[in-house]
């Protein structure tokens, strides 16, 4: 990374604080509409998926991690306060000496709670509209996704926020519309594909899943959570973050 994309991230992180700072109400609006856009992401990953899965479920996966992008694409494109991507920007702040650590802790601790309640509202919404019918599509799977190995599904979690914010990299460094474009769905659907772990994706998949499916036990989501979200700051601030400004390092 050359001192302008460095710069552009410290940047980015000053500019996060500063608006959680001077204007509480605006900051969180847009953490709740991250999570507006990762539920549109996930019902429409899921509603692919259940279209496909009794006749084409390889189909189904493919498109259902394609079309789960449009979460980053438009929370880069049209702005919102993503948990997981701030675990790569606010880290890198950081690091470069730009915002402190406690700064970095206030703005992930809000945006999380912003994208909760985000993914919270539209999940609800969408169950109480009869979840087009994925029920069953649901019960299919929510059970192993709770009993995924703790290990496992950290590393899991590691791994995912890697790839998202190699997506949020890219929409920050890239100019054109058409390069963010291709290098975020190319990230993200590589994510999804692979079967790891999003906190922020969770918080809506599991809402959707308890209102749809009975008997899912409230202390396996919720341990489930600690760990995604434990494992997507280790991948974001350290899997990424910390060696990008090592090796830009020029102080």
């Amino acid at each position: 990374m050359n001192r302008e994309d460095v710069e552009k991230l410290s940047t980015a992180a000053k500019g996060k604080i500063n608006l959680l700072n001077s204007n509480f109400g605006k900051y969180f609006m847009r953490a709740i509409m991250a999570g507006f856009f990762i539920d549109v992401a996930m019902i429409y990953s899921n509603v692919v998926g259940n279209v496909f899965s009794k006749t084409f479920p390889e189909w189904g996966k493919f498109l259902g991690a394609i079309v789960f992008s449009i979460a980053v694409l438009l929370i880069v494109m049209v702005g919102g306060e993503l948990f997981t991507g701030n675990n790569l920007v606010m880290a890198f702040g950081a690091y470069d000496k730009s915002v402190s650590w406690k700064d970095v802790g206030k703005v992930w601790g809000i945006s999380y709670i912003g994208n909760f309640v985000g993914c919270l509202i539209l999940a609800l919404i969408f169950a109480g509209a009869g979840a087009s019918g994925t029920a069953d599509y649901f019960a299919g799977f929510i059970n192993g996704k709770l009993s995924i190995p703790a290990g496992q599904m950290f590393f899991r979690a590691v791994l995912c926020n890697f790839f998202v914010c190699l997506a949020v990299l890219c929409g920050i460094k890239l100019k054109s519309e058409s390069g963010k474009f291709l290098m975020i769905v190319i990230c993200i659907s590589g994510f999804v594909v692979s079967g790891f772990e999003h906190c922020i994706a969770n918080m809506g998949i599991f809402t959707v899943a308890f209102c749809m499916v009975p008997g899912l036990s409230v202390g396996a989501m919720l341990k489930s959570m600690v760990i995604v979200t434990l494992g997507n700051i280790v991948g974001g601030a350290v899997l990424l973050a910390w060696p990008l400004r090592k090796m830009s390092a020029d102080k």
